[in-house]
């Protein structure tokens, strides 16, 4: 019995390029006897799982007459004399090839070396296209009896067999093409991108919201804390930055008389590299006039909850190991209340700033270079000892007015601002306020990021001065939000990594030593 060839284990150099050059051989071969490697196109009927699905009752042994046409890669082959066994992936699954030598002689009888071609000059990894009828084998796999048969794509470099990460995770990042190829479960989650993001824009279009799209090169970045990525335009001779929000150019279009906008696109900021963190990632900010904080709480809620159980069937997920029930309505906290309940410390209490950092240094928490108030220094603390623990959904409420520029100050509470941040799993996914109106305020809150960034802080942006400008044309009571999407579908995905929700994450050279991810 012949032994059946399957992905083999990654070669080194020097057997790659033999087993190439082997293939390359097959090529020469092919062209010689008239059969182009690299076809153009190949008409197919159904999908492996349209037929697998369709043809699930079909007993063993049995046989249907219907005439299919599928295409797809060889991912293992067992030949038998006369008689040869491919398992074939397309995109939505796998089937088996049966091919007898008779019937492929008698479907394709003006090509006599057919089948001697098909057992000699294919390989694992090759692309190929069939027609033919379906049976299932008495061992109970279902088939495709090829009468004819095409190879559309050769192969030149042969597939791994173990390439599940375990050993190379970059690798697979870095050659996600043939990540793609062996790990089914990788499709499965681009797949769910795909829905999941498709679900978030049809939720916002459904409500009257229009997707306006703004500009990623920018004179002055801004709507948010980030280092970002700076270029130059040669014609125009000026510095540019790459966006590291869509925030400012979303909320000129309401001063505009807009009412209701949304963009899911690119940001790019020029930070580190984590688990959690990649240079470019995509979002969605949407913007509401005449709504506050509190209509958009409920608006998260709810669009989260019907993505999730739009995309999976249910509003109770699995991450990591951990049950999170999604199913609103979620807990609402301000944010020194929460501080004050997990370590006893009363923000409001501190007569000045030494004060507070002695108290939190007694909780042995090392208080970052720049931390220049108390709510600066509140913030730390729920960074340092709370934020990884929220992780059923809950809303963060009411942030220090000094980390949140470009918030309202709250109505009622001095000190702090009308703004919330959704903690999902651990982690920050979505954060929101309403909206700062007043330009007079806004404009002393950009010089004192702009004072934060002369003295070096990298992350402080500068004025916007065409921004305070529409400001100025008056913008109508409005709140905004921004969701990190790659975040939201590694929570519904169960995917332990922002790198395995990006398709092509940033990496260094492969030369480079792999950093460690944090």
């Amino acid at each position: 019995m012949a032994k059946a060839e399957s992905p083999q284990s990654p070669p080194s150099p020097s057997t790659l390029d033999e087993l190439r050059s082997a293939r390359l051989q097959k090529v020469t071969q092919l062209q010689a006897a008239g059969i182009n490697p690299f076809a153009y196109r190949w008409d197919t009927t159904h999908h492996a799982a349209d037929l697998q699905s369709k043809y699930a009752d079909l007993p063993a042994g049995e046989e249907v007459e219907e005439q299919v046409a599928i295409a797809g890669r060889i991912l293992a082959r067992r030949v038998f004399g006369k008689l040869a066994f491919f398992n074939l992936q397309d995109e939505t699954g796998t089937i088996q090839l049966y091919l007898d030598k008779k019937d492929i002689q008698a479907g394709m009888s003006d090509q006599p070396d057919a089948f001697t071609h098909l057992k000699q000059l294919t390989d694992v990894g090759d692309i190929i296209g069939v027609k033919g009828t379906l049976k299932r084998t008495d061992k109970g796999e279902l088939s495709v009896k090829v009468q004819e048969y095409a190879l559309l794509t050769k192969a030149l470099l042969p597939l791994p067999d173990k390439w599940h990460g375990l050993t190379d995770v970059a690798k697979r990042y870095r050659q996600r093409y043939v990540d793609l190829i062996v790990n089914p479960p990788v499709r499965e989650t681009f797949r769910k991108r795909a829905l999941i993001t498709s679900a978030i824009r049809r939720y916002f279009e459904e409500r009257g919201f229009l997707e306006i799209e703004t500009p990623v090169l920018q004179g002055e970045a801004g709507g948010a804390e980030a280092r970002p990525f700076v270029t130059y335009h040669n014609t125009l001779d000026m510095p540019l930055y790459l966006r590291i929000a869509t925030e400012l150019h979303l909320k000129r279009l309401l001063v505009g008389g807009f009412e209701k906008v949304f963009e899911i696109g690119r940001i790019f900021r020029n930070e580190g590299v984590s688990t959690r963190h990649n240079p470019e990632f995509t979002s969605i900010e949407f913007y509401q006039a005449y709504a506050d904080y509190h209509d958009f709480m409920a608006l998260t809620e709810d669009l989260i909850a019907s993505i999730t159980q739009s995309v999976l069937g249910t509003t109770r997920i699995t991450y990591q190991g951990t049950e999170i029930d999604l199913t609103p309505p979620w807990r609402r906290v301000t944010m020194h209340n929460l501080v004050q309940e997990h370590t006893g410390l009363d923000f409001t209490q501190f007569p000045d700033l030494d004060a507070a950092k002695a108290a939190v240094a007694e909780l042995g928490i090392t208080v970052a270079d720049g931390c220049d108030s108390i709510g600066r220094l509140l913030n730390e603390v729920f960074e340092h000892r709370i934020e990884t623990t929220l992780i059923q959904p809950t809303f963060l409420m009411d942030h220090p007015v000094e980390i949140s520029p470009l918030s309202k100050p709250h109505r009622s509470k001095p000190g702090v601002v009308e703004r919330f941040e959704l903690f999902i799993a651990g982690r920050e996914t979505a954060n929101g306020f309403s909206e700062l109106t007043d330009p007079l305020d806004q404009r002393d809150r950009f010089e004192a990021q702009a004072a934060r960034k002369a003295a070096g802080d990298l992350e402080a942006t500068g004025v916007d001065e065409d921004f305070l400008t529409a400001l100025e044309y008056g913008m109508p009571p409005t709140c905004g939000e921004g969701i990190g999407i790659d975040r939201l579908i590694m929570l519904l995905t169960d995917s332990p990594s922002i790198r395995d929700v990006i398709a092509f994450p940033l990496l260094k050279p492969e030369r480079s030593e792999p950093e460690p991810e944090s």
